[in-house]
């Protein structure tokens, strides 16, 4: 089934706590396929550690790392780009020797997807926002197109994040991508419908701040989102 693609307006606006809520809604997997700094460890071991362990991980079910043939006992697929450099991606890579290929990542996902039972949705995370370069001349945006998917955007309340919200469901539309609608993160006031309004783009629900996001809170979010996430990604439960 076509993936769902986690991105956001900006970077630190809980692209990765939204992420793990929506794939312990739909019972999904979750890849993180560029993952730019982990001194404090990766996106996907945050992912894991706070979403329900894989039914039948005891059988040896699991997600197939990409193009290396083993197999990983959990939801998480692992990461294509592991680069130590808390920057952006092209910049990190660049540091390593390395360049980032979205033919390289699409190839993974459909390593991935061959692995997966069927119909089994698969949630990616992508690296800040859509403008973040992936190399000397791709963006996330190209990335999206690439692997064909549905949209989820992600908004934090602060100050200035009307306009970021509004400048990135711009950028989708221009770009033609699917986008499912907005889950806020935070504690939004009365712009949240506003931003809703302006942008075209439906609100799929809200996720109230936590300072410390466990993986009880997680499954209690996953609880409250599942049924809109459902119907707008149209998914049969």
């Amino acid at each position: 089934m076509q993936p769902i693609f986690i991105t956001g307006i900006g970077t630190g606006i809980g692209k990765t706590l939204i992420s793990a809520i929506v794939t312990e809604a739909l019972a999904g997997h979750y890849w993180k396929p560029v993952q730019a700094g982990f001194a404090d460890g990766t996106d996907s071991e945050w992912v894991g550690e706070r979403i329900s362990p894989l039914s039948g991980a005891s059988n040896g079910q699991g997600v197939s790392a990409p193009g290396a043939g083993a197999t990983v006992s959990s939801r998480i697929a692992p990461e294509l780009y592991k680069l130590k450099l808390p920057a952006s991606p092209h910049i990190a890579a660049r540091e390593e020797g390395v360049v980032i290929s979205l033919d390289k990542i699409a190839a993974g996902l459909s390593d991935i997807g061959a692995a997966l039972p069927a119909r089994c949705p698969l949630v990616i995370e992508g690296a800040g926002g859509l403008l973040v370069p992936l190399n000397e001349r791709e963006f996330v945006l190209d990335l999206v197109k690439k692997l064909d998917a549905n949209v989820i955007l992600v908004s934090r309340n602060y100050l200035g994040s009307i306009n970021h919200s509004l400048l990135t469901a711009e950028v989708c539309r221009s770009h033609g991508l699917k986008v499912a609608g907005w889950i806020f993160n935070d504690q939004y006031l009365h712009y949240e419908q506003e931003i809703v309004s302006w942008s075209g783009v439906p609100r799929i629900g809200s996720v109230p701040f936590q300072n410390s996001p466990d993986s009880e809170f997680v499954r209690t979010q996953a609880g409250l989102i599942g049924p809109a996430l459902w119907k707008v990604l149209g998914i049969n439960q």
